[in-house]
């Protein structure tokens, strides 16, 4: 049985952490910006995260609370995302992972 989509906020760690891993500006290189990231990607992880948090991987075993989204990416190689159920069902993300390898 599906679960209603459930709100989805984007916590201030989460961005400092996109922020460490991208610059404000694009590469030389074709690299890109943290803001194309959170135009470009974002929106599809806040729908997964939304209407299928059961469906995705624990953080931790056993913690079901936590999960993550593990993808490709359309500007980097791959990510993950690491989300949480809070007190009042709504899901907040804590932090992302990118894999730049590729320039």
């Amino acid at each position: 049985m599906s679960q209603s989509r459930r709100l989805v906020r984007v916590s201030d760690g989460f961005f400092r952490r996109l922020d460490e891993q991208l610059t404000t500006d694009r590469g030389s290189h074709g690299q890109p910006s943290a803001t194309d990231f959170l135009v470009r990607e974002l929106p599809d992880v806040v729908e997964r995260f939304a209407t299928d948090f059961e469906g995705l991987p624990e953080i931790i075993d056993g913690f079901s609370a936590g999960r993550m989204l593990i993808a490709g990416g359309l500007l980097v190689r791959a990510f993950v995302v690491y989300g949480v159920l809070t007190d009042d069902d709504s899901i907040e993300l804590i932090g992302v992972e990118l894999d730049t390898s590729a320039w």
